[in-house]
């Protein structure tokens, strides 16, 4: 095989299935005094460590180098379906104040491709 040749392989017998949050920050966005928004990125992490502690959430972090300033962060769910990763993502209090609106869709991975810590 050459650098020019295409190379090939076999798709995936199994998969894993992931319920990917984007966040996003709405554009009629309002501005908040320094103290609040301080207190709902406490909430919005501590929703986070919830989650995770609880087993739904495998990982979440923000976004940088964006190529829509509006993507905030992504938040990898595995629960079983869009409607529940919705759900709680939606409990988000970040969300919930209007900060942040979400788009939840899956996303398949090789069985076994991912590992996360505890």
């Amino acid at each position: 095989m050459t650098e020019s040749e295409p190379r090939t392989a076999e798709p995936p017998e199994e998969f894993d299935v992931y319920e990917l949050v984007v966040l996003r920050r709405p554009a009629d966005l309002s501005p908040v005094d320094d103290a609040t928004a301080e207190l709902l990125q406490r909430q919005h992490l501590g929703h986070f460590a919830n989650m995770k502690e609880a087993g739904y959430l495998k990982v979440a972090g923000p976004l940088v180098d964006q190529p829509d300033e509006s993507w905030r962060g992504i938040c990898l769910y595995q629960v079983g379906s869009l409607a529940e990763a919705r759900r709680l993502a939606e409990s988000d209090p970040a969300v919930v104040a209007g900060r942040f609106s979400i788009d939840v869709m899956n996303w398949y991975t090789r069985k076994g491709a991912l590992r996360f810590s505890s």
